[in-house]
């Protein structure tokens, strides 16, 4: 009985892809705001709303639905549909320095949905977006300072440090994204009632 409850909770319902599909395109939209604000980009970093979308994913679908819309921009890009900041894609993409980023924002979107399942709180969905937003640079930024080490072309002067300075334009943008994620994720579950809230 256990068994056939867990294979009927694992099945993906159509309500469930086509949220998928949702958080999917908005990380494909978020991603390309700096195509159209070309001034949005720090060294080799370009200031998105992918973290946003990302984290929203987990808040919103929960942690396995919230991953695997992500996965599906991440495959999508990798595909070669031009999906990536700058209109970038392609299976060379997985080379750039940003694209631990992309990772991340994967394994952020999981966290993020792991934290609300377990406590549907208003604070630990502020909690949960903060939490993820710190994971996402964490292992973006060493991701890009290895990158430029290792196997990228890196700009001359390039440091552990200045890969971390890069990183402080965008913050304080995801700081209060993250505040707003969280807060809008806790009103809309309310509402939707995708997760079961505690």
């Amino acid at each position: 009985m256990t068994t056939a409850t867990n294979q009927s909770h694992q099945k993906l319902r159509t309500v469930d892809m086509a949220y998928i599909g949702l958080f999917s395109t908005l990380m494909m939209i978020g991603a390309n705001i700096t195509s159209f604000v070309p001034f949005m980009t720090v060294g080799g970093v370009p200031i998105t709303l992918q973290t946003l979308f990302a984290i929203l994913a987990g808040l919103i679908l929960g942690s396995r639905k919230g991953a695997l819309a992500c996965t599906v921009y991440m495959c999508i890009g990798l595909a070669g549909a031009p999906v990536f900041a700058r209109f970038g894609g392609g299976f060379s993409q997985l080379l750039s320095p940003t694209f631990g980023f992309i990772i991340t924002f994967i394994l952020a979107a999981y966290m993020a949905g792991l934290m609300v399942e377990r406590s549907g709180t208003r604070k630990s969905y502020i909690l949960a977006a903060f939490l993820a937003t710190a994971l996402n640079y964490l292992i973006g930024t060493n991701w890009l300072f290895i990158a430029y080490k290792l196997w990228a072309s890196a700009p001359e002067g390039f440091s552990y440090r200045l890969a971390w300075l890069w990183m402080i334009p965008p913050l304080p943008k995801d700081i209060i994204l993250a505040i707003f994620a969280g807060f809008l994720a806790y009103r809309l579950q309310k509402t939707l009632k995708i997760l079961p809230i505690q």
